[in-house]
């Protein structure tokens, strides 16, 4: 989903969130905060896919992982029902996850080119990946109330990673909530390839999400997506690793 991120700050809760990304994530998960949102990610766990019908599903909000001293920020949506809602990992165990992870291994930043589960083995090495949204929504799509209650994790979670030189948005969600975060005006437009200077020196690229709806129909290729993960590192400075 490419819809706008909002925030109003009305509805914002203020209240104050442990600081540390390990007491963030406790937070994170223990969090009951959107009625809706708990409803459904808990009846996606009861019921689930034919295929996952012997897994027990994880059921809860997923944090963002990766490397806390990330120089890349990787911002989606929020956790697919069977992948992240199953498997308790932002965009693993999907489509969408092979190939963000796949691109990221081919880049040298991750030590695997999939993520199937939380005890994988699979170590990110200057990335951190996360989603403004904790929790799957219905249909993929948030509501406002549900978008501000997650924002302020969001927020906390952004500040946490203070090497962050690059932000790669898949999606135009992600984007205009790293744009929110950054209080950019006028907001900038996403599009695919979309490169925004942020304040310190840091950058914003946009880039399609790698749902089945942009890779099966061709919106999004894998060549689309290598160069873009190639441009995100130029931009934070980082050179291949090694795999």
């Amino acid at each position: 989903m490419d819809g706008a991120y909002g925030l109003s700050d009305s509805r914002i809760e203020t209240r104050v969130i442990s600081k540390d990304l390990p007491a963030l994530e406790q937070e994170i998960v223990k969090c009951r905060r959107c009625p809706r949102l708990v409803k459904w990610r808990e009846k996606v766990a009861r019921e689930k896919k034919a295929a996952y019908a012997g897994e027990m599903y994880w059921g809860k909000p997923v944090p963002g992982w990766g490397d806390s001293k990330a120089k890349v920020v990787v911002v989606g949506l929020a956790p697919g029902a069977h992948g992240a809602n199953r498997t308790g990992r932002m965009f693993t165990g999907d489509e969408s996850g092979r190939w963000l992870y796949r691109a990221l291994w081919k880049a040298g930043w991750a030590s695997q080119a999939e993520s199937t589960g939380r005890m994988d083995g699979l170590k990110l090495r200057q990335v951190w990946i996360t989603a403004p949204v904790k929790c799957a929504p219905p249909t993929n799509r948030p509501t406002p109330v549900e978008r501000d209650h997650c924002g302020v994790f969001f927020r906390q979670e952004l500040e946490q990673l203070q090497e962050a030189k690059v932000y790669l948005a898949l999606g135009g969600f992600g984007f205009d909530a790293v744009a929110q975060f950054f209080h950019l005006k006028p907001k900038p437009k996403f599009a695919h390839g979309a490169e925004v200077c942020l304040p310190g020196g840091r950058w914003l690229v946009g880039s399609y999400h790698v749902s089945q709806q942009n890779t099966f129909t061709g919106r999004l290729t894998e060549k689309m997506l290598d160069e873009v993960v190639r441009k995100t590192g130029r931009r934070a400075g980082l050179s291949p690793g090694n795999r």
